[in-house]
């Protein structure tokens, strides 16, 4: 069995442990030369440094309680904090935990916290900043800061649908993915080493900036601009569309607006994706349903100048 098969059978596997998934995952990655799909299964593997990027998957809500004392011995036990206090007092950075654990650590994390329960964070230092801005005449005596089991275990399905997308769009994409498996290894061409570089940021980071190469089969990076049909459809085809249908497309979003600034699909343009959005599924596109979704909007975006 190929490396690459071996791990879509093991990631379908009813609370199959990531860890080993994730090393043969490492060594697809570096036999097919993408340095930042082998950078992404080691951060998830060993946990994420301080200044190493995010992705959008391990940033989590978090909610807050306080505990305050008043005058004549008067108190108020366990008071929730709204998101906006929080973030007016304290900066948006309170409100949102980073979870740069590694996949292992949150496991342990989820199997040692009671079922259903919260896990608590270090607040202490929000006691200064909520000081006199919650409760007028009321001193706040501590702040507890909690993270939902729910969140982090959604985290790690996360990483394991995208383990899967990964694998299924390799296949796919770079069809000499299922040919790697262990033994020698060979050398990648730089076109492989390109496209699984571009399928690991679309699939992870949702980052869909065409990617550089060089060699042959070199892409050539293309940028949308606003209301630029002809940068759009450039933009679609390297992301896998096919190019009739993303001249059709280009041709019906010049003649309508957005619906919003934050949803860029006008009436023409929505209907067009529900009726075309199985050729992503039947392989017609080079690229998967959820992916192409995301690329359409990521497009419209920047061609409706949104972004």
């Amino acid at each position: 069995m190929s490396l690459l098969h071996d791990i879509q059978t093991a990631i379908l596997q009813n609370n199959a442990d990531l860890g080993p998934i994730l090393l043969k995952l490492r060594l697809l990655a570096a036999r097919l030369g993408s340095q930042p799909l082998a950078e992404w299964v080691k951060h998830e593997s060993e946990g994420y440094p301080r200044g190493a990027d995010l992705p959008e998957y391990r940033v989590i809500a978090v909610s807050y309680t306080a505990t305050f004392f008043g005058p004549f011995g008067s108190s108020i036990q366990n008071a929730p904090i709204s998101p906006y206090l929080i973030k007016k007092f304290g900066g948006e950075s309170w409100a949102r935990y980073e979870v740069r654990q590694s996949i292992a650590a949150i496991d342990e994390l989820l199997s040692s916290s009671i079922k259903g329960g919260p896990l608590e964070i270090n607040a202490a230092n929000l006691i200064h900043l909520l000081q006199g801005n919650v409760y007028p005449d009321y001193a706040c005596n501590s702040v507890t800061g909690a993270i939902s089991r729910a969140a982090l275990a959604e985290l790690r399905h996360s990483v394991r649908s995208r383990v899967l997308e990964l694998t299924i769009e390799l296949e796919k994409s770079v069809p000499e993915a299922s040919l790697v498996s262990l033994g020698p290894a060979t050398t990648a061409s730089s076109q492989n080493s390109a496209v699984a570089t571009q399928i690991a940021q679309q699939i992870i980071y949702g980052n869909f900036t065409s990617i550089s190469a060089t060699g042959d089969g070199a892409q050539i990076s293309v940028s949308v601009g606003e209301r630029d049909v002809e940068g759009l459809v450039k933009f679609l085809v390297q992301g896998g569309v096919a190019e009739a249908d993303a001249r059709q497309l280009g041709q019906l979003v010049a003649s309508e607006e957005p619906e919003s600034k934050t949803e860029p699909f006008g009436t023409k343009a929505r209907k067009w994706l529900v009726d075309n959005l199985k050729k992503a599924a039947d392989g017609t596109w080079k690229v998967s349903v959820s992916v192409a979704t995301d690329l359409m909007k990521e497009a419209l975006l920047k061609y409706y100048g949104l972004k």
